[in-house]
């Protein structure tokens, strides 16, 4: 016999919010704490979005979004609100830097160990990177006289026309692209890496992985979710996936899988991506659509190897590591708070990924062992616990780390981005100015579409639907 399917539930509320990652929750509880009633429905079955701690084979890993860095105000803020602690990276000892002849270097410092000529390459281009990010900002870099010419020209080829040093280019363009964008340098443009550092506070802060990857909650990012879930108790809804959104002068209905919230507004709270996941009536305006179309999210593999001890240490090791030209071009020692075995977290991006998920899972997992191996010597090669993040393949996600446009759409489409459709509002980070693709700037997204929707004419909040 097959089991009764559970009653759909039919809410009135004053805002549905779509999506109980850090945007949506927050856009939840700034309305909740105001007297607004709220429904939050979520797709997954957890709370947290792109934020996710889970135990594999014994270990306890951030599956996704971990790091805290000194600017985020929205976020340290939120913490110290919620009585959270967090803790330092470790990051004692030497790094190591592998060139693209293959040569390790061990290095101390925050410069790279590379020839004068290179290094006085990629200091003049961070320096014209950071007066390009300070003088035309992140709220609107569509809006500045510079911003057509920036943005019709790939970020690869405008480092190319600044420089001839080519390690130089590379190793500035890592921070950008395999670093955050997780797109090949030559798919989006100077613009959109103007504004990738521009949200940081500057480029500086990008090529400072001391700033950028400073700290980390004690009990994980998904955390900072779940503590916000738990206030607004039965308002959140799990493994609902939202199928339609009707809507009229009247208000909004949104249906999923178990909950129909009839409301007077909904914020989408999902990566642009999952737009068009969902069935809009009336259809979203043709300039909506196109928008969407151009704005697509990265790739990237966050490969967790956990070992007995933190052996890199033992050998003055950092466990921090670089190599623009290696399969893993990034390694950090991601040991846990208080945790006796050490973990190491490596990222292979963009065109490496697809090679990399082209190949069986153990040829791959051989090779980008061998890659650690490389910056921290054999004992990499045998981990107690691997695993790898996948995001491209998470159905409610599908990339990482955040969208971003394509040549030419940050002028094109930047404007309207954020532009609401009737009683639809669009919150996430990658729509973010400062903060953009961190839960810092989910965090504020979710804030300040919350006080746009309070800035309208209240209504009185309403009672379940019988």
């Amino acid at each position: 016999m097959h089991s009764p399917q559970p009653t759909p539930l039919n809410l009135d509320r004053d805002v549905v919010v779509v999506g109980a990652g850090p945007a949506g929750l927050m856009a939840a509880r700034r309305l909740s704490k105001a007297g607004v009633g709220v429904a939050v429905l979520e797709a997954r079955d957890r709370v947290g979005g792109r934020t996710w701690s889970d135990t594999v084979d014994g270990a306890w890993l951030e599956i996704g979004g971990q790091w805290v860095s000194p600017d985020q105000s929205e976020l340290l803020a939120l913490l110290d609100e919620l009585g959270m602690e967090t803790y330092e990276r470790y990051r004692d000892g030497d790094s190591v830097y592998i060139s693209p002849d293959g040569t390790r270097t061990r290095y101390a410092g925050d410069r790279f160990p590379v020839g004068g000529k290179t290094a006085d390459e990629m200091e003049r281009l961070v320096q014209l990177l950071d007066a390009l990010s300070a003088e035309i900002g992140a709220t609107e870099p569509w809006a500045h006289p510079r911003a057509r010419e920036l943005d019709t020209i790939s970020f690869h080829h405008w480092l190319r026309r600044q420089s001839d040093d080519e390690e130089a280019c590379q190793n500035v363009g890592l921070f950008i692209a395999g670093g955050m964008l997780t797109k090949p340098a030559h798919a989006f443009s100077a613009l959109q890496a103007v504004l990738m550092a521009a949200s940081a506070g500057s480029f500086s802060h990008l090529v400072d992985e001391d700033f950028i990857l400073d700290r980390r909650v004690v009990g994980g990012m998904q955390s900072v979710s779940e503590a916000m879930a738990a206030e607004l108790g039965d308002d959140v809804h799990l493994s609902t996936p939202v199928r339609a959104v009707r809507w009229d002068e009247a208000g909004v209905t949104v249906v999923s899988d178990r909950v129909t919230v009839r409301a007077r507004k909904v914020i989408m709270a999902v990566p642009p991506n999952l737009y068009t996941r969902v069935s809009y009536d009336p259809p979203l305006p043709r300039r909506q659509h196109q928008l969407h179309q151009h704005f697509s999210l990265g790739l990237v593999i966050k490969v967790h190897a956990v070992y007995e001890t933190p052996f890199w240490r033992e050998d003055g090791l950092s466990g921090t590591g670089f190599g623009a030209g290696e399969l893993v071009q990034e390694v950090y020692d991601n040991t846990n708070h208080g945790d006796t075995r050490g973990t190491l977290v490596a990222f292979v991006s963009d065109e490496k990924a697809d090679a990399a998920f082209a190949l069986p899972a153990l040829e791959r997992r051989r090779r980008i062992l061998e890659s650690l191996a490389s910056y921290l010597g054999d004992r990499a090669l045998e981990p107690v616990v691997y695993h790898e993040s996948d995001w491209g393949s998470e159905e409610w996600t599908r990339g990482a780390y955040a969208a971003s446009f394509d040549l030419g759409g940050l002028t094109r489409y930047g404007a309207d981005q954020r532009t609401p459709v009737g009683p639809i509002h669009w919150a996430s980070s990658d729509l973010a100015a400062e903060g953009y693709q961190h839960v810092e700037g989910a965090l504020r997204m979710g804030r300040a579409t919350a006080e746009e929707l309070l800035g309208e004419p209240a209504a009185p909040s309403r009672g379940d639907a019988p």
